[in-house]
């Protein structure tokens, strides 16, 4: 639910149990309670994208049973699956660009038990027009964090569990380039096309690539996708969302053609799915063209990168409690 200032804070001195996404000027205002948050000025509402600084994004987790909040830096993020509950949920929320969750986006898919529980989230993000910081609260202690994580871990009742999903309009275009980095970064000046050392941004203008596709990799018999912040002509840098690793390859993806088409289409199968949680990339909001446009039944808030079980760009993620 998309609410004012006045509304969170009732609820949260109600002790209800919430994930909450806002712009930071909103989250320094709230009380200590049972709560996570992540700040962002970009959200899918149920009346469509807005950018909004005066509104807060609260799901309101009403199913749990037992709650408990946690903190992790890049040493200890893998002690998640040891906090969570056998039976349970746990939101993880990740500033960009954090080191946490640099860590978090390389080792995740190495992690044999972490796709054992449950873990779905974002990455927090800023006003891109303005720049900031991005930043994570733990609503319990009030605390805001720049450089750790915050989960959420939930409780569920025994014949309930939960579920994951992904909405992935992309796919690795195999006979584009094989690209391969030569460090783990967020920025880079150069990198290998089929073996030979070029400057990325050049490669990107010469070659007319759309920076609308992300590029793909495979993560462990995952596909990941990693999408494309900003290139500077000037700099000869390009910026990722997430970072890119050496000893990966990575390939364009496939066109999707109209992107806000396609992406409508993989919605249209997910009419009945019920929510308790869904976050969207902010690159699907631009160029799927979702300002003003509302993604029934997903609403919440539009993200840097999204987490079901690993760290994903370019994707909308959900997480529903169902029925054993």
């Amino acid at each position: 639910m998309f609410v004012n200032l006045d509304k969170a804070r009732q609820l949260i001195q109600e002790e209800r149990i919430l994930h909450i996404a806002a712009d930071e000027s909103l989250l320094k205002q709230l009380p200590p309670g049972k709560w996570i948050a992540g700040t962002t000025p970009y959200f899918i509402t149920e009346q469509g994208g807005i950018t909004s600084k005066d509104k807060l994004f609260v799901n309101e987790i009403d199913c749990a049973v037992d709650f408990k909040t946690a903190v992790y830096d890049r040493n200890n993020i893998f002690d998640i699956t040891k906090d969570a509950f056998p039976n349970g949920l746990t939101f993880l929320v990740m500033p960009f660009a954090s080191d946490v969750a640099v860590y978090y986006a390389k080792e995740a898919p190495n992690a044999d038990d972490l796709f054992l529980y449950p873990i779905v989230g974002w990455i927090s993000g800023f006003d891109l027009a303005t720049g900031s910081q991005a930043k994570v609260f733990n609503g319990v202690t009030g605390t805001a964090y720049s450089d750790k994580a915050v989960a959420l871990h939930i409780g569920l009742p025994e014949e309930k569990t939960a579920a994951l999903g992904i909405v992935n309009i992309f796919s690795a275009d195999e006979k584009e380039s094989i690209l391969e980095f030569t460090e783990d970064a967020l920025s880079v000046t150069k990198c290998l096309v089929n073996g030979k050392e070029v400057i990325l941004a050049d490669y990107l203008a010469e070659n007319n690539i759309d920076t609308k596709l992300p590029l793909v990799a495979d993560y462990n018999s995952v596909l990941v996708n990693v999408s494309i912040k900003s290139v500077s002509a000037d700099k000869k840098t390009v910026e990722f969302y997430a970072p890119v690793f050496a000893g990966k390859e990575y390939r364009f993806a496939r066109s999707v053609g109209n992107y806000a088409a396609k992406f409508d289409e993989h919605l249209q199968e997910l009419k009945n799915v019920k929510p308790v949680f869904s976050c969207n990339c902010i690159l699907n909001y631009l160029y799927g063209e979702l300002e003003g446009k509302a993604t029934p039944p997903f609403a919440g808030p539009v993200t840097f990168g999204e987490i079901a079980y690993q760290l994903l760009n370019q994707t909308l993620v959900f997480a529903e409690i169902v029925n054993k």
